[in-house]
């Protein structure tokens, strides 16, 4: 006899799992734009805000999501990634979570710039971390970062249950999530990358079952390239 499962309101039935019809929608989200003007890769180094233009970003994805029904809100610990979640938790008279889970990824040019053609890439010393670009080697791995964002992305998925979630997170960790999520390989060219700044990457689950991913970029389009990663 097939076993039965008793659902409550929350959509959790007795087996600790979502209904299988219980849709629950994870916005995964970059932050905005950030004030950087010695064009560093700064990647986790503290004090780094948002730009008023990244501040206006932040302000019109929460306008955006006003008619949504966010009951969660959790972000990256840096500071950029912070202060993007705040008008959104605001608008929905939240608190902002934080998840270790979501920070930038772990970069050994943090602190340089390393702009084609200029900075540290024209330093012999540095070019021995460029010797792999499929793990990297110049910084944590794409697996190491899609493991921990998918963590962030079902702890997420299980707070807001029946409902949406707000993960305010970086460019990398984001586009790498996306890509494994889509069983792609994870090694890239940065300048194909969709994630934008503030952007939301939306993954729509049924029950436990990811049915779907939508993009958008609720703050107006920006260069993959940009940085304010």
């Amino acid at each position: 006899m097939t076993e039965s499962h008793i659902v409550d309101a929350s959509g959790i039935d007795t087996s600790g799992h979502p209904h299988a019809d219980t849709r629950t929608i994870v916005h995964v989200m970059r932050h905005g734009e950030v004030h950087n003007p010695k064009g560093i890769l700064y990647g986790r180094l503290p004090n780094f805000r948002l730009s008023v233009n990244g501040q206006a970003q932040a302000r019109t994805v929460a306008n955006v999501l006003a008619g949504h029904d966010v009951t969660h809100v959790v972000a990256s610990p840096l500071q950029r990634a912070q202060e993007t979640a705040a008008p959104i938790a605001s608008a929905f008279g939240l608190s902002i979570e934080t998840d270790e889970n979501l920070i930038e990824a772990g970069n050994d040019f943090e602190g340089l710039k390393v702009a084609v053609g200029d900075g540290a890439l024209r330093r012999p010393r540095h070019w021995l971390k460029l010797r792999d670009p499929f793990t990297p080697s110049w910084g944590e791995p794409y697996l190491q970062i899609a493991h921990r964002m998918l963590a962030a992305v079902n702890a997420a998925r299980v707070s807001a249950v029946g409902h949406e979630a707000v993960c305010v997170s970086h460019q990398l960790p984001v586009w790498t999530l996306r890509r494994f999520l889509q069983g792609d390989r994870l090694w890239h060219d940065p300048r194909n990358r969709q994630c934008g700044l503030a952007s939301l990457t939306s993954l729509i689950y049924e029950g436990d079952t990811l049915v779907d991913i939508v993009y958008s970029e609720p703050a107006g389009a920006s260069d993959p390239l940009q940085t304010g990663a």
